[in-house]
């Protein structure tokens, strides 16, 4: 959990703090821990229909059940609530894609800066060229 999980989300792409419901929040929360909507029923004793109508904004947890979805969830109350405090970290996939593109822009740097140093070594070869055929003209 982190206090910057908002923005961690946001970079990844996949949740925008800014405009985020409860039911977004408890879908991101959900995920983010790997469970199924079936599963985090299951955890929290109540029927799928239950769990899919808070996400979907259609109903709201009594405080009861918000204060079982913190704990499962592994969140803040106050975050499901306002999206202020604890929240989730990324999901591992968005994690992973996100360091598969450092990784991919690593490679484009390194690639740069080798195309910069065969240009370099290119120059230098053709302008030895030039002055071997100048000398035997």
């Amino acid at each position: 959990m982190s206090d910057a999980a908002d923005e961690d989300w946001s970079g990844a792409g996949w949740y925008d703090a800014a405009t985020a419901t409860l039911g977004d929040r408890i879908a991101g929360a959900r995920e983010a821990s790997g469970l199924t909507p079936p599963q985090l029923a299951r955890n929290l004793g109540v029927k799928l229909a239950t769990v899919t109508a808070w996400e979907d904004d259609r109903a709201e947890p009594r405080a009861n059940k918000l204060q079982m979805l913190a704990g499962v969830l592994n969140v803040s109350v106050g975050w499901l609530l306002t999206g202020n405090g604890e929240g989730p970290d990324a999901p591992p996939e968005a994690r992973s894609r996100g360091a598969e593109a450092r990784a991919a822009l690593g490679e484009l740097r390194r690639l740069r800066d080798e195309l910069g140093a065969m240009t370099g070594r290119i120059g230098r070869t053709e302008a030895r060229l030039a002055a071997i055929l100048r000398e035997d003209a």
